[in-house]
């Protein structure tokens, strides 16, 4: 077989609809063993949302992990990140080693009998009008039903240099001033400044507008945050801005959602947003105090795995990722994973500007998006001058502004540089994130038939023993957060027969429950020397059957999350 990386343009550049498309329709001829690729529903402007699965027999239920990027139309790294993870995973079944991780032979093994359930892109409109125009697109370029027809900025290429940036315009009440080091970037106005002063706003036209009132920009407002449309915590407007009118109502968010609640194999969840350069866990809506502390532990594995292949922390994402301190987020995507279809599921956000920046970190991570000073500004656009080819700032050049009068072009796009980390950079962060989320996946629970027996016991008699377990680090059930959802059943067995019977009295069926993994992350009493225990047999079950007669029995061992396994025996002297 040959290698899956006959192109793979998503390491060195981002990719429109049409090359993505490409690439996944390349993986799904080419490897038709071991990739699969469907579309999860289709976006207003009539785009496919893409889904490949990795992995062989793809229509057999097994553990499964999940991934998607580029929910905020934006966020493009995401996209090129998700292609990486589906890269690594075709390699363990096509080259029968891991070109990113170094992973032993035992653990890449194990992740052969995993699924991974990439969808590369949850907004293909967004994405097509960043990467054409330029622009701002929280996750779709469309406003939410019935949004008020008031004044506001649309973007629009005035200049025709196809990318949108700013305008600005001078005014003695402006709260802007140049840097006079770095063209085309804006500082804010302090009290020594000396005169002009500027006005910024997005470049593009004032629609509604009303011939002497100029609007103030507002990106989020009355538009979709796919975000938080989310069902768990939904809050409606105003109480979240972009929550939509209902969980789900979105055609994007409504796809993953039908999915997701299709597929309760899926025991891990990778969002990929940008930026920061940070990993963010649950919860979200409480401290760490009210949190399952097994729970709390297992993402403790995950955090000093994220820092050792990543170098990105992780963080609460109510303690340090709250743009209010102790407002949560609400509708959130995390959160449904976690709290409702029990996943170990975090965000990571893409692209540590900060630490290219060798900026401090603040107490809580969320507060450098807020903290960056004068000086740290024109360190951001020196960084641009010698790291990322000038992409981020260009120099102001006139324009007759249709509305406002005479105005500059010019300015910051923050498409590459902040939303996105530049093309030169990518290849190292799609092999970073790619190795760390392998060896998430190789956490999966591991169901197998440890013994099947058959033992004679006279006058035709037979007693049939199954002992049934689990072999991987999480428990069947996933996270303690989701166990108790009604779907989130444990493990059953059933004896079927043929040439014989049951005695009477017993069923067929047995349930078995759910069965500890052998993990229990990072911290845990049960590992420090003064301590150490395990949890004993937890991690199997035993059903046992008397039959009569001679012929065959198969023991089938199913689960909804885990799938099913089979054995037969024949029943001889």
């Amino acid at each position: 077989m040959g290698a899956p990386t006959d192109i793979e343009p998503f390491r060195h550049q981002y990719l429109d609809y049409d090359t993505l498309t490409g690439q996944l329709q390349h993986w799904a001829s080419a490897h038709p063993e071991v990739a699969r690729l469907e579309s999860l529903g289709t976006s207003p402007e009539g785009r496919e949302i893409w889904l490949l699965t990795v992995g062989r027999r793809p229509e057999r239920s097994r553990p499964a992990v999940w991934v998607n990027g580029n929910m905020h139309g934006s966020e493009l790294a995401g996209s090129s990140v998700a292609l990486a993870v589906a890269e690594a995973a075709l390699q363990l079944h096509l080259s029968g080693a891991n070109t990113h991780g170094g992973l032993l032979p035992h653990l890449e093994e194990q992740l052969r009998g995993v699924l991974f359930y990439i969808c590369p892109r949850v907004s293909p409109d967004g994405a097509e009008q960043v990467l054409h125009h330029g622009g701002f697109v929280r996750s779709a370029p469309r406003r939410s039903p019935h949004a008020p027809d008031t004044p506001r900025w649309e973007p629009s290429d005035l200049d025709g240099d196809g990318r949108c940036r700013y305008l600005r315009m001078e005014d003695p009440a402006g709260p802007f001033v140049a840097s006079p080091r770095h063209a085309g970037l804006m500082l804010p106005r302090e009290l020594d400044d000396p005169p002009p002063y500027y006005r910024l706003y997005p470049e593009g036209l004032i629609r509604h507008w009303d011939g002497h009132t100029v609007p103030e920009p507002e990106p989020l407002r009355d538009t979709p945050d796919f975000n938080r449309n989310f069902p768990w915590n939904w809050r409606p407007e105003p109480d979240q801005t972009g929550a939509g009118h209902f969980p789900g109502s979105e055609p994007e968010t409504h796809a993953v959602l039908d999915f997701a609640t299709r597929h309760p194999n899926i025991y891990a969840w990778l969002d990929l947003h940008t930026f920061g350069g940070v990993f963010i866990r649950p919860l979200t809506g409480a401290p760490d105090a009210a949190m399952d502390q097994d729970d709390l532990a297992l993402y403790r594995q995950l955090a000093a795995w994220g820092e050792m292949l990543t170098g990105y922390p992780t963080v609460s994402g109510f303690e340090e990722f709250t743009y209010e301190p102790e407002t949560p987020l609400y509708g959130d995507l995390t959160d449904f994973a976690y709290h409702q279809r029990a996943c170990l599921a975090q965000v990571c956000e893409l692209w540590d500007l900060f630490r290219r920046l060798d900026l401090p970190r603040p107490k809580r991570f969320v507060d450098l998006y807020t903290s960056l000073h004068r000086g740290d500004m024109e360190r951001l656009a020196q960084w641009d001058a010698e790291h990322n080819r000038q992409r981020l700032f260009r120099p102001w050049l006139p324009l007759k502004h249709p509305q406002i009068g005479p105005v500059e072009v010019g300015g910051l796009d923050p498409s590459i540089g902040i939303w996105n980390p530049p093309p030169e950079a990518l290849p190292d962060i799609c092999d970073g994130i790619a190795t760390y989320w392998l060896r998430a996946a190789a956490l999966l629970p591991r169901l197998t038939i440890a013994g099947l027996e058959c033992r004679p016991l006279g006058d035709d008699h037979w007693e049939i023993i199954a002992v049934v377990a689990n072999h991987g680090y999480l428990p069947t059930y996933g996270v303690a957060a989701g166990r108790s959802r009604p779907w989130n059943d444990g493990v059953e067995t059933e004896l079927w027969l043929e040439g014989c019977t049951l005695t009477e009295g017993q069923p067929a069926r047995q349930a078995l429950g759910h069965l500890d993994g052998w993990g229990r992350g990072l911290g845990n009493m049960a590992h420090m020397p003064w301590f150490q225990r395990s949890r004993g047999s937890s991690h199997q079950a035993r059903a046992r059957w008397v039959v009569r007669g001679r012929g065959t029995v198969t023991l089938s061992v199913r689960s909804t999350r885990l799938g099913t396994l089979a054995q037969t025996r024949r029943l001889t002297p």
